[in-house]
């Protein structure tokens, strides 16, 4: 089928079956890298200036900002770009330079907050938003607290139906705004009553309540001192887990070199605890992982030996984690590769 536009694009991404454990588990990735700009958030993106346009909060011609650590900008963007609005992107230094690259290739006027060289600066970021969005008449999309958001991946959790039925016992997925995993999950639970929905942050992430501490995955997780947006919905997820910078980045890794599977550091986590809890499933569960971020704007980072090593984060000892736990079923290993 001719598409007449790129965001016409967005959806219908592949369930890759990674393993299926002794006891019969099936461990299947939702891979939303093959979305335009590589990412699930555009999905979110686009329902946002939906529902902004059809409210009349976003004008045609208008001017858009956000607050993002990049996938939400790049999504943002791209939409800008094809639908004629201006777009301000908010970032600070956490943010990877090819989004940040990227975000500029479609239009986007990058306003950068916090210390050079520093981290996170999310509560700095949302602050610059506000005052832009005050200052001079642009839609604040407010992603964390935005309903649409979450309403954005209602097509999502179809799609899973679509290709699996109501047979779904896990739900997998990173918590940052918790538009994929709560709208997901918010979908799915109507029909699948017996679903699991298990939330990944990292260490050093409040959302589910753990101490403060930095850490370096992008696009997930709620530093101390930000606001934990409206959108987690708490009442949808069973169980929070957190995971560290070098289980998550090291599982990209690992997937990358044994699976030819290029992951972003953030869904190298949440396929890390998947992992963990197929080990553990009832015989015959399905666990599917919500994959939400390629690994390509990560080639500087996660995927640089000397970024690694330069952050004390090589940890041969998750390599050795993982291969015990896909080691279990190799033949299932090689149907995953094949796409089987």
């Amino acid at each position: 089928m001719i598409k007449t536009c790129l965001s016409e694009l967005i959806g219908d991404t592949p369930l890759l079956k990674l393993c299926v454990t002794e006891n019969g588990s099936c461990v299947l990735l939702k891979l939303e890298q093959f979305n335009p700009t590589g990412t699930a958030k555009i999905r979110m993106a686009r329902q946002m200036l939906d529902e902004a346009q059809a409210s009349g909060q976003l004008k045609p011609g208008g001017r858009i900002v956000e607050s993002t650590s990049g996938n939400t900008g790049l999504g943002l963007a791209l939409l800008a770009a094809e639908r004629g609005y201006s777009f301000t992107a908010v970032v600070d230094e956490h943010a990877s330079p090819d989004k940040l690259r990227a975000m500029q290739a479609f239009g986007a006027q990058l306003v950068r907050v916090g210390d050079p060289g520093g981290g996170l600066a999310t509560a700095d970021r949302d602050a610059t938003a506000e005052r832009i969005a005050s200052e001079q008449g642009a839609y604040w999309t407010r992603q964390h607290h935005n309903p649409a958001n979450a309403n954005g991946y209602t097509a999502l959790a179809a799609e899973l139906r679509a290709a699996l039925g109501d047979e779904i016992h896990y739900l997998v997925g990173a918590v940052g705004t918790g538009g994929s995993l709560c709208g997901t999950a918010r979908a799915l639970k109507r029909h699948a009553r017996g679903l699991q929905v298990i939330g990944v942050e990292p260490c050093g992430s409040v959302i589910f309540g753990g101490p403060g501490a930095p850490y370096h995955q992008s696009g997930t997780g709620t530093p101390e001192g930000a606001e934990i947006g409206a959108v987690v919905d708490y009442a949808l997820i069973d169980k929070g887990l957190t995971v560290s910078d070098a289980q998550a980045f090291e599982t990209a890794r690992y997937l990358a070199r044994h699976y030819g599977l290029l992951l972003g550091g953030s869904a190298g986590g949440v396929v890390y605890q998947a992992l963990r809890e197929a080990r553990h499933a009832p015989a015959h569960s399905v666990i599917v992982a919500l994959v939400c971020d390629g690994g390509e704007k990560y080639l500087d980072t996660v995927f640089n030996d000397q970024w690694m090593a330069d952050r004390q984060l090589l940890a041969p000892q998750v390599h050795r984690e993982l291969e015990q736990w896909l080691s279990a079923a190799p033949q299932a290993r090689q149907q995953a590769v094949a796409g089987g």
